[in-house]
């Protein structure tokens, strides 16, 4: 979508996900690509600092969930649990379960690029309407959203992963299929010295298998590694090979 009427698409997007925003600005900055207002844009005007709470906002409810849900299991399982929820494959298809890829405003040499289906772009787009709802009332209606949107995705979860080291298990995998290790990459680290947060991704050779992140380099590495081994699994399932 080129123009900046979101008329249509807004009482949609209500709709599908069950919430009706009392500050419509919130919405509409969500659904606005980095894109859309040229390559000058400010992150002010597009979702990028909603996608940034609503990523915080996501990783919380998730893991308070788990917590709730799964009284008997310690750190390792619940992170792994975590990673196998929320990752990017994850929020494409709730971004898209919802209707978000055909209202995102974005200019037209990202939608020619394929930019509505890209899942960066779509998980973007999901994580930035969850800090659009934060926003607009809070954490429990935005707990309410986030949990009915994840319905299903927890109920696969029926036996909670034991995974205590996913970065040992995931080189074990690989060395099977070549002689080549995986390799971590720092993506990005931001907040204060007493408050950092790291992105990382796993790669194999030039393949990238998974992202994680984490308040420190060792946690968003064991995160990708988890998000990585539950990519094979499903790629596996599907008979997509690893290069």
């Amino acid at each position: 979508m080129e123009s900046s009427d979101l008329t249509g698409c807004i009482p949609l997007i209500e709709s599908n996900i069950r919430y009706t925003f009392k500050d419509k600005k919130q919405i509409q900055l969500a659904l606005t690509h980095r894109s859309f207002s040229g390559a000058d844009t400010r992150s002010v005007d597009n979702n990028q600092r909603l996608e940034f709470l609503g990523d915080a906002v996501l990783e919380l409810i998730i893991t308070r969930e788990l917590y709730q849900r799964y009284p008997e299991h310690e750190e390792g399982p619940l992170t792994k649990a975590r990673a196998q929820l929320v990752n990017r494959r994850t929020l494409a298809n709730l971004a898209r379960a919802v209707g978000l890829g055909p209202c995102l405003l974005m200019s037209r040499g990202e939608e020619l690029s394929g930019g509505r289906e890209r899942p960066s772009a779509l998980a973007d787009a999901f994580e930035a309407v969850v800090g659009a709802v934060f926003i607009d009332s809070g954490y429990e209606q935005t707990s309410a959203f986030v949990i009915a949107c994840f319905g299903d995705y927890f109920g696969d979860l029926q036996i909670l992963p034991n995974l205590e080291n996913p970065k040992g298990e995931l080189q074990e995998y690989l060395q099977i299929q070549s002689n080549q290790p995986p390799h971590y990459e720092l993506l990005r680290m931001t907040g204060p010295d007493h408050d950092r947060f790291f992105e990382c991704a796993v790669l194999h050779g030039l393949q990238e298998l998974g992202r994680g992140s984490g308040k420190s380099k060792k946690e968003a590495e064991f995160n990708a590694a988890a998000e990585a081994l539950n990519n094979i699994q499903s790629n596996t399932e599907s008979k997509v090979e690893i290069q």
